[in-house]
């Protein structure tokens, strides 16, 4: 089930947020690789939007792709996130987005292991961990 969408205001937003948070997640920016702070994390949780508080990704689909950046492959629920289409720096790409207040949280991949065969490549900034058991 679908939560209901959260809007805030652009100068919300930049209250809210720190600068890299804000570049990141309402201006669609990305992170270095490798200098996340989950890029290489172990621990159990939930990885919850920075934003709004969604719940996204659980731990246990989190794997290392080698790519430098959180990668999992499949959102905690279905309607966590939401994608669409990027076609910016002149390359077809598949925006993940909360579904809550539509922060930018990465890309999707077709490359991930199975049995979903999806990479969900996650800019670390966009996420808070909510540690669990």
């Amino acid at each position: 089930m679908s939560k209901p969408k959260l809007q805030r205001t652009d100068a919300e937003w930049k209250e809210l947020l720190t600068p890299e948070q804000y570049r990141i997640t309402r201006q669609k920016g990305t992170e270095r690789p490798f200098t996340g702070a989950y890029h290489d994390t172990k621990q159990k949780g939930v990885y919850r939007c920075v934003c709004c508080g969604n719940e996204l990704f659980d731990s246990e689909a989190k794997y290392d792709s080698g790519t430098g950046w959180p990668s999992f492959d499949q959102a905690i629920e279905p309607h966590a996130v939401r994608t669409e289409p990027d076609d910016s720096l002149f390359m077809h790409r598949t925006e993940v987005l909360c579904a809550v207040c539509d922060a930018h949280l990465g890309h999707v991949f077709d490359d991930g292991p199975p049995p979903t065969g999806r990479r969900y490549c996650i800019n670390s900034v966009a996420l808070r961990l909510e540690p669990g058991e």
